[in-house]
């Protein structure tokens, strides 16, 4: 996974991103919730808080809307666009405790980290 960006990453909750991540062209791989150990969704997007807008705002029809699905646990951030789609893809076809372990390592507490991106 060498195009992945080091933010001592996976992020810790609480730890805001850094404006060089805001600014430049970075590919976001995202697990959002319904809450604790609720559903998951899994996207990837080129415009994370426009994303995480669209998602809580329900302005598509889907499953984040049919199900609630409006927290932010997890993220990486890629430089490469097809890098972070295959990692997507890969993360889509774990198994659903590897993903659960995933977010508890980085996030034990299964807070929001959105508020993370516009600190």
């Amino acid at each position: 996974m060498k195009n992945i960006r080091s933010l001592s990453w996976p992020a810790k909750a609480g730890h805001p991103v850094d404006e060089t991540h805001r600014r430049s062209k970075s590919y976001w791989v995202y697990i959002l919730t319904s809450a604790r150990n609720g559903t998951l969704y899994i996207g990837v997007t080129g415009d994370i808080s426009r994303r995480i807008w669209e998602h809580r705002e329900g302005v598509k029809d889907g499953f984040t809307k049919k199900y609630g699905v409006k927290i932010l646990v997890y993220f990486e951030i890629f430089d490469d666009v097809h890098a972070a789609i295959h990692r997507e893809s890969r993360l889509k076809k774990w198994k659903r405790r590897w993903k659960l372990e995933l977010i508890e390592k980085s996030n034990p507490d299964w807070l929001d980290l959105s508020e993370t991106l516009n600190a």
